[in-house]
């Protein structure tokens, strides 16, 4: 089973990524909630990082890696972007405020760390790198 895929900073690429995790995570039968939980998820992270990290240019790509080790489900997402996420300057929006203000986005990663065990944020060398971990 191919456990690896680089993309393009294409918007239009994002199918192929949730294609991707889902075809890779039906061998292991997870009930549908806990799929779609994890595949928002991905998704979530890999259009951050099309969108804001590398401003969609198609010229820059990203690197996937799944792997199932121990009942955990991992990923582990690569870019060159020159910006990288710090998630020190996270802060949680306030959900309900957000409701009453009618506001549209912002709250991607909020859904990420909750749907996720583990969300982490590093940089290798030149590459930036995003880990999430799911057991299973």
């Amino acid at each position: 089973m191919k456990n690896a895929l680089r993309i393009s900073c294409s918007r239009h690429n994002l199918k192929v990524v949730r294609d991707f995790v889902t075809d890779y995570l039906k061998a292991y039968q997870l009930p549908d909630l806990q799929l779609n939980q994890i595949v928002l998820a991905v998704d979530e992270v890999v259009a951050n990082l099309i969108i804001h990290a590398n401003s969609e240019d198609e010229s820059q790509h990203l690197d996937l890696a799944l792997d199932v080790s121990n009942k955990q489900f991992g990923i582990e997402i690569f870019d060159d972007a020159t910006s990288s996420y710090a998630p020190s300057t996270y802060h949680e929006p306030d959900l309900q405020e957000y409701i009453r203000q009618g506001r549209k986005g912002g709250v991607g990663m909020t859904l990420v760390n909750r749907i996720m065990d583990r969300v982490e944020f590093s940089t290798q060398g030149r590459r930036n790198v995003c880990r999430l971990y799911k057991q299973l």
